[in-house]
């Protein structure tokens, strides 16, 4: 009986799509009570899984066909059968729906769920409490439908206020790029990449693995014993090469150029031999910001062990993400360790130094094991003598450009 039963089934569903899409929908009741009533005990069941309409369609044809009703030519159905649209039946409800979505601008911003996950069954609950009858599946429709919403993310695109010199700045930093790289000098972007956890701890993104066989990380992401790793890096422009020093105490400005001359001294000065200068654009902050003294004191010291003359362009604020490390260097780190917990620092830098694109990027990467306190002050009268020696502000901007000069050649 059950193998009858699955071929009616099946030659049943083939009947039906061919005929039904041609019918309106009395015609197709009656086509499947007629159906139905054919097969007997159990018909009703089989009729409705094989044209995939409900037992309550098929059962409310046969009560049609018994009931000997005359036909209705043009009618589908008895006037006024039917639903009425939610819209219709409370034109306020949409309205209001609205306002719920956004507060801020459409509605009473102390509304409950201004604080409140906006879900379709916490819209449905408060919808109900001002008065509408609606499911929070309808609240679904009525979001992607009337209304246009759809769920979205948020989106990183504002940067804040905008200085009015910010595009002027932008062009002036790549002019002088675009100058030193044409004359074959060494030109550098530097910036501290985020500071990461050392340990078995969850990491953004995927990677292969045996299936059903995820890695096992620390549920929580509290510090232990191993700390943080702390990269600093250096992308070399012209040659496409990225330096990163995988630090473990503080993103200070003497850690920041303590890479810069461990850059030098063991890549830059073999790269660029009897080079006297040195382009760096960087961030308006953090451990290379424009306003921070011992930054300006550490490139000091580094321009008179090098004899090279080092001109600064600061990014304008609220800009980093335009900073050249961040899109040549780092997102391509970011995307190697995606998925590998940095277990120790000795991890840490192999993940760095295995990133290469396609494109030819290359990576060396170290480990700095050096203490760099925090809180160094550098007091005005110290901070005067280190300008008036060293310090020539640009025309444009010396807050953001300048060369700090050398005064003497290195021995």
């Amino acid at each position: 009986m059950a193998v009858v039963m699955e071929i009616d089934e099946r030659v049943l569903a083939a009947k039906f799509e061919v005929i039904l899409p041609h019918l309106d929908e009395r015609q197709r009741r009656l086509l499947l009570a007629a159906e139905a009533r054919s097969l007997g005990y159990g018909g009703v069941s089989l009729v409705a899984q094989a044209a995939g309409v409900s037992r309550v369609t098929v059962t409310t044809g046969v009560e049609e066909l018994e009931a000997g009703a005359d036909p209705m030519p043009g009618r589908a159905r008895r006037p006024g059968g039917g639903r009425m649209p939610l819209t219709e039946a409370d034109p306020a409800l949409l309205d209001a729906l609205d306002a719920l979505v956004e507060p801020e601008t459409r509605g009473d911003p102390m509304t409950r769920l201004r604080w409140t996950t906006k879900s379709t069954r916490n819209l449905a609950g408060e919808l109900g409490r001002q008065g509408h009858r609606i499911s929070h599946h309808s609240v679904g429709r009525l979001l992607a439908g009337p209304l246009g919403y759809s769920l979205q993310a948020n989106a990183k695109t504002v940067e804040g206020k905008q200085h009015t010199d910010r595009d002027a700045q932008f062009g002036y930093i790549n002019d002088r790029v675009t100058a030193a790289l044409a004359a074959g000098e060494p030109v550098i972007s530097v910036d501290a990449k985020k500071k990461e956890l050392i340990g078995e701890y969850a990491s953004k993104g995927r990677t292969w693995r045996p299936a059903g066989n995820p890695r096992r990380v620390e549920v929580h992401d509290f510090p232990g014993e191993q700390g943080k790793a702390v990269p600093y890096g250096v992308y070399d422009l012209g040659a496409d090469t990225g330096w990163v020093s995988v630090g473990s105490d503080g993103d200070t400005a003497q850690f920041a150029v303590q890479t810069i001359r461990r850059w030098w001294a063991t890549v830059g000065s073999a790269a660029y031999p009897g080079a006297t200068k040195l382009l760096i654009t960087a961030d308006a902050g953090g451990s290379n910001g424009y306003r921070l003294r011992l930054w300006k004191k550490e490139l000091a010291a580094l321009a008179e062990a090098t004899g090279l003359a080092i001109t600064v362009c600061h990014m304008p604020p609220g800009t980093s993400k335009w900073n050249k490390i961040e899109h040549r260097l780092f997102s391509h780190i970011t995307m190697n360790w995606a998925g590998q917990p940095l277990t120790s620092h000795e991890a840490a830098v192999n993940l760095i130094a295995g990133t290469t694109t396609r494109t030819g990027l290359t990576v060396h990467a170290e480990r700095d094991t050096g203490t760099y306190p925090r809180g160094i002050k550098i007091p005005d009268r110290e901070m005067k003598q280190l300008a008036s020696q060293y310090l020539d502000p640009h025309d444009w901007h010396g807050e953001w450009n300048y060369t700090i000069t050398p005064t003497s050649t290195p021995g």
